[in-house]
């Protein structure tokens, strides 16, 4: 019998498809902070508007997602922002929080329309200077090192309505004075600087698409009432990095030589696997990057756009002026990444596609799936499938192409989907979610071990929190947050965090934090 069972296992492995039998890889890997180096910076991250709410009180204009979130249809479930964790009143409360976690950092953003309701033509809100002046010293006092994002995804509406926002050139100077407000009121204490969060995301949704705000769009990519998908998306991240480099500028001269921060920016990025063995396929994995992260960062450390797109997009790519290339060369101190997938690309020159056979996505095809297989575990998000060696294969790619450059990863975390079917024990308990930050982390530790010179990873997200489009209806939080009462509570992940920060005679690195200025190719040595 058990010869005759054998038999048919044997006669199974030849004739089933190889896809169907494949097991499922598991991606968790043991590691412990004692695998990175002294000074390694470990924290977690948010944004100002999917967790502050009091989206009108003291003082607060519209932005941009207040607008878009209340039009019907934009979001799923008709959620909003305006309530969504209650930030605003409850900062003390959360940062009890993230200093129960035992994390040295903790990432969050500024919200410009708090700031200056008006624009740089009103006056600045004192009460949004007290509001954020107060979480920046609670932190300090927690020996928690605060990474201030200036801009994520947020514009003022009255900036929208005046001149169309990021589509015109006038929003640098009104980006400069927010800047600036920052730098003055809070850079005494702040020693980490973001100027912009995801530029690429932030004109690929809100341009190409029209999925995010201010939901612009042209056919094949969208039926919006208005937009150019092949124009804008490019005009918006030339003056979002435009932007960046004159609030640098400004940095550098007027406020970094006293106060002795440094100033970066984040870009997000999958990594990219070719679809098959073929040569246009790896030079297609290589050309989606290029659109993808060098369309940001090359602009940033070499002065211009990357070659890849100027040989497929022509004078269609906007020009930068000698001066302004010169204002943008070497303007950040470190590379901030985002981080959360690997996809598969495909040649969509001389391949027949589906999609992405334009030049504003570099004919590349992007798919999480090959041969009805996908690249990795899925998650609530469709396009993020678990794959920790992409993030090691990424930092890889941004350690050749740029020297080696100072990197944190900003944002790297798993989402889970918000199932009514699913009670509040099974979300609490989120293996999954532990698993997926041991495998990133592994995979960060390899690229530190072959000499990347990485300085810190910040989980996404520190709460459950509103999720953009997808409103509250996916789950990334190391706290699990009943929206109905706003009460947060520690998953499984958050105490598998504060177990992995105090696993190793690693004392708490605040004040090597504080005290080391970004300095290249001096990796610590573990």
């Amino acid at each position: 019998m058990e010869n005759f069972i054998a038999l048919v296992i044997s006669l199974l492995l030849l004739v089933l498809p190889y896809s169907v039998l494949r097991p499922v890889k598991s991606y968790a890997e043991e590691i412990s902070r004692s695998q990175f180096p002294d000074g390694f910076v470990f924290g977690a991250a948010t944004s100002s508007y999917q967790i502050e709410g009091a989206f009108l009180e003291d003082g607060k204009s519209l932005n941009n997602w207040d607008v878009f979130s209340h039009v019907p249809g934009n979001i799923e479930g008709g959620d909003n922002g305006d309530v969504a964790l209650d930030h605003y009143h409850r900062y003390l409360e959360d940062i009890e929080l993230i200093h129960s976690l035992g994390v040295n950092a903790y990432r969050f953003s500024i919200s410009w329309a708090r700031i200056l309701p008006r624009g740089r033509t009103g006056a600045i809100n004192t009460a949004a200077l007290m509001f954020y002046n107060n979480i920046i010293d609670h932190l300090l006092l927690k020996g928690i090192e605060p990474f201030v994002t200036i801009n994520h995804l947020e514009i003022p509406q009255v900036l929208e309505d005046r001149y169309g926002g990021f589509l015109s050139p006038l929003v640098q100077e009104d980006f400069v004075h927010f800047a600036e407000v920052c730098f003055k009121k809070f850079g005494d204490r702040v020693k980490y600087w973001i100027t912009i969060n995801e530029p690429n995301v932030f004109a690929e949704l809100g341009y190409l698409w029209g999925t995010y705000p201010p939901g612009h769009c042209s056919a094949p990519f969208g039926n919006c009432s208005i937009g150019n998908s092949e124009r804008e998306p490019l005009v918006v991240v030339h003056n979002m990095l435009l932007s960046h480099a004159k609030a640098v500028h400004l940095y550098r001269k007027h406020y970094q030589p006293k106060q002795g921060g440094c100033i970066g920016l984040v870009v997000h990025s999958f990594m990219y696997e070719p679809l098959t063995d073929q040569e246009l396929d790896h030079e297609a994995a290589l050309r989606a990057l290029a659109f993808d992260v060098a369309w940001v960062l090359d602009p940033l450390l070499k002065g211009d756009y990357p070659l890849e797109m100027h040989n497929f997009l022509g004078s269609d790519l906007p020009k930068f002026s000698p001066s302004e290339s010169n204002n943008l060369k070497d303007s950040i101190d470190f590379i901030g990444i985002n981080h959360y997938s690997t996809l598969y690309a495909k040649d969509c020159i001389y391949s027949p596609c589906q999609s992405g056979n334009n030049a504003i996505q570099g004919f590349v095809y992007r798919t999480g799936e090959r041969d009805g297989v996908p690249i990795g575990e899925k998650t609530a998000m469709p396009k993020n499938f678990v794959v920790p060696s992409g993030l090691e294969k990424l930092i890889n790619y941004l350690k050749t192409r740029y020297n080696n450059k100072p990197m944190f990863v900003t944002e790297n975390g798993l989402s889970q989907k918000n199932d009514p079917k699913d009670g509040q024990q099974e979300l609490l308990h989120d293996v999954k979610r532990v698993e997926y930050h041991k495998g990133y982390l592994a995979s960060i530790a390899r690229a530190i071990r072959n000499g990347a010179d990485v300085r810190g990873y910040f989980v996404w997200s520190l709460f459950d929190n509103f999720e953009w489009i997808y409103g509250y209806s996916v789950r990334f939080g190391l706290y699990y947050v009943d929206f109905l009462t706003l009460e947060r509570i520690p998953k499984l992940s958050a105490r598998w965090y504060t177990n992995f920060l105090a696993s190793s005679n690693h004392n708490n690195v605040n004040g090597s934090v504080r005290n080391a200025p970004i300095k290249e190719n001096s990796v610590a040595q573990i």
